[in-house]
């Protein structure tokens, strides 16, 4: 069938783009939508059609209606030194990005934070969520609900541990609400970012045990306990994915050296942007830019950009030691990351993860995705370390104007 044929089928609504797979192969079907939605919306797509990662990948598990790529620009920042439980070594971070002076601002937190010896990292497992909300006829049956929930726990977990080998059942909470009865389930998910595998077993265990034992129905698999993609009390309190805490103690003369201000100057910064500014606009988040960085590693290395919301909540801490150096920390409560799965399989997504030694074939399930927290929560550390100095220097206009657009900074 000619193009021409195909593109008048699709406007009258008589054929699928998504279809196209069943009659062509994945490479003529991406590249037969390329043709018809230049043709429908007269646009070009020369470089939006010019991508070297696999067609059959992306188009098998990461993209619907795939019709090619759009490029990132890639930058990379370091060495930096991590002291970690599990990320060891001098790392260079990749940085996928638009944002000119994102990376040279993380470069320049590295540097600094080179001259100490490096950052210290730590992470703990807060398990991946999933909360379904359930239907009842009111409170008395919602309490008993929730009391099956609770004493049948050990079946639960046996039925959700069918669905997959790498998922394990931690926890279960539930929360009352007139007839509503939200369950919190938590899991271990491996190496695996895990909410697809959580959703499966949610809706497996909900069929095949829960309602056929309760007659309790389920409205939605989610209820927005979990709480997935959104900045949410709950998920800075208990944390969700990985909880990871990155320090560095940096000498008086290397602040100085290095950032251009005095310890001094930083903490105040942190002190009345941070934390009194954050406070007062009511935020979630209680730093300056963790999203930036967060945003440009998980594009690199084929993350979930949504989950940048959860991890734009946390925490920076400034403190003057009794010598005068600068004491800095983060704290992320809810990193949402995978090592495997996802957009990681993605050819240019895997050499951004070898970058950073990270390699699911080595090592035990589960330790690869807490190197990588353990990486991205450092980087952030640079990068807001080098924010903080620069708004303390009152030199953040004239970084964006020389890296970003390239020009001499007039005052």
């Amino acid at each position: 069938m000619k193009i021409s044929d195909l593109a008048k089928k699709v406007q009258a609504g008589d054929l699928k783009m998504h279809h196209f797979e069943q009659y062509f192969s994945v490479e003529d079907s991406i590249e037969k939508r390329q043709e018809i939605v230049s043709r429908i919306t007269k646009s070009k797509l020369e470089k939006i059609s010019d991508f070297s990662m696999s067609p059959k990948e992306a188009a098998r598990k990461n993209c619907e209606n795939m019709i090619g790529a759009i490029q990132v620009p890639v930058g990379v920042a370091g060495p930096l030194k991590i002291n970690g439980e599990y990320a060891r070594g001098r790392f260079f971070f990749p940085l996928a990005t638009t944002e000119g002076c994102l990376v040279a601002g993380v470069n320049r937190g590295c540097r600094a934070s080179m001259l100490s010896g490096g950052v210290k990292t730590v992470t703990k497992r807060r398990g991946i969520t999933r909360a379904p909300v359930f239907k009842t006829t009111g409170i008395r049956e919602s309490k008993k609900f929730a009391q099956w929930i609770e004493d049948n726990f050990e079946k639960i977990k046996s039925q959700v541990e069918k669905t997959d080998p790498h998922i394990s059942l931690h926890k279960i909470k539930c929360w009352r609400v007139g007839r509503s009865v939200h369950v919190r389930f938590v899991f271990g998910t491996a190496d695996a970012m895990g909410m697809n595998m959580a959703v499966v077993a949610c809706d497996n265990v909900i069929k095949n045990l829960i309602t056929k034992k309760t007659g309790i129905k389920c409205i939605s698999v989610t209820g927005n306990m979990c709480s997935d993609k959104k900045p949410t009390a709950i998920n800075f309190i208990l944390g969700r994915g990985l909880s990871t805490w990155a320090e560095v103690i940096i000498k008086k003369k290397d602040v100085k050296k290095v950032l251009k201000v005095t310890p001094e100057e930083i903490v105040e910064v942190n002190t009345r942007k941070n934390l009194e500014g954050s406070a007062l606009a009511g935020s979630y988040g209680f730093n300056a830019h963790f999203a930036n960085i967060i945003a440009a590693m998980f594009i690199a290395t084929g993350q979930d950009p949504a989950h940048v919301v959860e991890g734009s909540s946390g925490i920076t801490s400034a403190e003057l030691e009794k010598n005068g150096d600068l004491y800095f920390s983060v704290h992320l409560p809810s990193l949402i990351i995978g090592a495997v799965g996802g957009g990681t399989g993605l050819d240019t997504q895997k050499e951004a993860l070898e970058i950073l030694g990270v390699n699911v074939t080595k090592g035990n399930p589960g330790d690869n995705v807490m190197k990588l927290a353990e990486v991205i929560t450092a980087a952030v550390l640079a990068g807001e370390l080098s924010l903080l100095s620069a708004l303390a220097a009152n030199d953040l206009a004239r970084a964006h104007v020389v890296y970003g657009r390239r020009k001499k900074y007039k005052t």
